[in-house]
């Protein structure tokens, strides 16, 4: 049996009918779309979406690029069970897509674009918005996204999409490869009809897979964390895809191995739990980085090892080895690690079945609790108040963290603030913190909290999202709170005004250089410098906003938009050179450079480059 559709229709028919097991309860794996539509999938693609528009439900997009980080956040939400499609139009439309695919590539988040693309037959050629290339004419602007994609295609026959879904979406479920799926639509092929066969459109149940590790790996990881005097672990954001946050405790506390945490594992740990050291790495804690100078054995399970997490490789010994649990095998077995290729519920539960009665040394995990004891009685110093001390991002966080609740949700993203949640926020449930920084992309404040928004009204509706947002990534994308509005997805806006890229000011004034365009006051081409009031601007796209002066008044104010059913902006200026979190930073590499006729930059240079000696060389 067969059923003549048009390719559009087909593959929105078979997306319908793609199911999930998430804790017991079957679920469509595609929870719906961002779209924008224009030429280039309008009437074909928009044609097929809108007979599905109950069960695959259609979000209007503002801008491409903030659909895709919508989509993001929505896949971060649902710990990568689910993902959303953004559609967008040939062209333009579909390029401004490529920041997005690259935040989700580079975070290994899932997500389907099925984007316009130029006709096949080529009669019109060239037509609107298209890129020509000389010298080979199939070659076009979808063609960027292929080294930013886990999955590309091309669809130019209707009956290719019977392979290239499947392969898609086992993309998007692959706990070791996934990423982005492209799917290029030709605005001809999207309209030509195919006799597709029934059985394509059979409802179909997936699950993911959950790899086990090899035993001998195991054995191997076994046999070198049973040697260790100073063990450590690191959890990233694996563990919580994995769903493995209770395997990861009960390992670390049968075995009483101190834990540090990444930034996108922020939350696998409670703030208050006894083997929570911290986070590690350049944003870090003076706790955790402490202890991973000592490290002899260090366990990281589902990170990728990224440089602010290992410091530019100056955070642990040179001495220290490596045991990676990790789906990925790219990432298991970095800079000599012995890796375990595999779940990481899986792994840790058998790496504790083959560890014996194996226990880190008491005075080992008694120095790392001290060391945490000490970075806890800073942190409450970095949060406070009063005694005229300037408005900082520490402060503000403070107070959100001590009026939230515990399931709240709190978005962050690039600028300074990624550095200031990660080291003062206080984790008070697992899976609540989502600090974007696998791509460090400035403007996924606003939209990733939107498509969080979204996943969290699906399951526990009652619960905030709080996003943190400098005043400079704000300019860049705050269109989503209008997205937010129209929606009825309530967010918390926090708008930290520091007059510009003030982090970047601070990086270029710790290597000798003179402020310059980072801070509005410090752009030569600006005459007068202007201040945006981002209460009115917010206000206009229909949320409810204020200014406050300082914390205090910025608690009262959060109290106000927690008993608000609408989303709501509070805007507080903080100094842009005063109350940055000082401590719990190591070396980071950083391109500075060699010669220079300022004796300021030069000294800098040879400051900076004294770090380098700590570096593992990764062989």
């Amino acid at each position: 049996m067969t059923q003549k559709l048009t390719t559009a229709q087909a593959i929105i028919k078979w997306l319908d009918n793609q199911f999930i097991m998430v804790d017991g309860e079957e679920m469509r794996v595609c929870g719906g779309g961002f779209g924008i539509f224009g030429h280039g999938n309008v009437t074909c693609l928009g044609e097929a979406l809108y007979g599905v528009r109950d069960t695959l439900p259609l979000y209007r997009g503002q801008n491409e690029q903030s659909m895709g980080f919508a989509a993001a956040g929505y896949a971060k939400q649902w710990l990568r069970q689910r993902f959303m499609f953004c559609t967008a139009s040939a062209g333009p439309g579909t390029s401004n897509l490529v920041t997005s695919a690259a935040l989700a590539h580079a975070n290994r988040l899932p997500m389907l674009l099925l984007c316009g693309d130029t006709y096949v037959t080529r009669l019109p050629d060239p037509v609107l918005q298209q890129m020509e290339n000389f010298n080979d004419p199939t070659f076009g602007v979808n063609d960027a996204f292929k080294p930013v994609s886990r999955y590309w295609d091309r669809i130019t026959h209707p009956a290719q999409i019977i392979q290239s879904l499947p392969a898609a979406l086992a993309t998007l479920l692959d706990p070791g490869d996934c990423g982005p799926a492209f799917i290029g639509l030709p605005q001809d092929v999207q309209g030509w009809t195919y006799d597709y066969p029934e059985a394509f459109f059979e409802k179909r149940v997936h699950r993911i897979r959950r790899q086990t590790p090899d035993a001998e790996e195991i054995a191997d990881a076994a046999a070198l964390l049973a040697s260790a005097k100073r063990p450590m672990i690191i959890a990233g954001g694996g563990v919580q895809y994995s769903r493995a946050v209770r395997e990861l405790t009960e390992f670390a506390e049968a075995r009483q191995i101190p834990v540090v945490e990444t930034i996108a594992g922020r939350a696998n740990l409670l703030a208050d739990h006894p083997l929570n050291i911290g986070p590690i790495g350049v944003t870090g804690s003076d706790s955790a980085n402490a202890i991973a100078e000592e490290a002899d054995v260090i366990l990281a399970v589902g990170t990728r090892l990224q440089d602010f997490t290992t410091g530019s490789w100056t955070a642990f010994s040179q001495d220290a080895q490596f045991v990676s649990i990790n789906a990925a095998r790219h990432d298991a077995g970095k800079h000599r690690a012995l890796p375990v290729v595999g779940d990481a519920k899986l792994g840790l539960a058998a790496l504790g079945a083959s560890l014996g009665t194996y226990r880190s040394p008491e005075s080992w995990t008694k120095r790392a609790r001290d060391e945490r004891a000490k970075w806890d009685a800073y942190v409450a110093e970095n949060i406070s108040f009063g005694d005229n001390r300037p408005n900082s991002y520490a402060q503000a966080i403070g107070v959100v963290n001590a009026l939230c609740h515990k399931r709240d949700r709190v978005v962050a993203a690039a600028g300074g603030l990624p550095a200031e949640v990660t080291a003062n926020w206080r984790t008070l449930d697992c899976g609540t913190v989502d600090v974007e920084f696998g791509f460090s992309c400035m403007g996924y404040e606003i939209s990733g909290a939107w498509g969080a928004r979204i996943a969290q009204s699906e399951r526990e509706s009652d619960r905030d999202t709080i996003v943190f947002i400098g005043d400079g990534s704000y300019l860049m994308m705050n269109s989503d709170i209008y997205s937010s509005v129209l929606t009825g997805k309530k967010l918390i806006i926090l708008v930290l005004d520091n007059g510009g890229f003030a982090v970047i000011n601070k990086l270029q004034n710790n290597t000798g250089n003179e402020s310059f365009n980072n801070l509005i006051a410090d752009c030569p081409t600006v005459p007068t410098p202007f201040a945006v009031d981002f209460e009115a601007h917010a206000a206009a796209m229909g949320a409810q906003a204020e200014t406050v002066a300082n914390p205090s008044e910025l608690g009262e104010a959060f109290k106000r938009a927690q008993a608000s059913d609408k989303t709501c902006v509070i805007v507080m200026k903080v100094d842009a050179y005063e109350g940055w979190t000082t401590e719990g930073h190591t070396w980071w590499e950083c391109g500075t450079p060699h010669i220079s006729t300022s004796q300021k930059v030069h000294a800098a240079h040879v400051a900076w480059e004294n770090g380098r000696a700590r570096q593992r060389k990764g062989v």
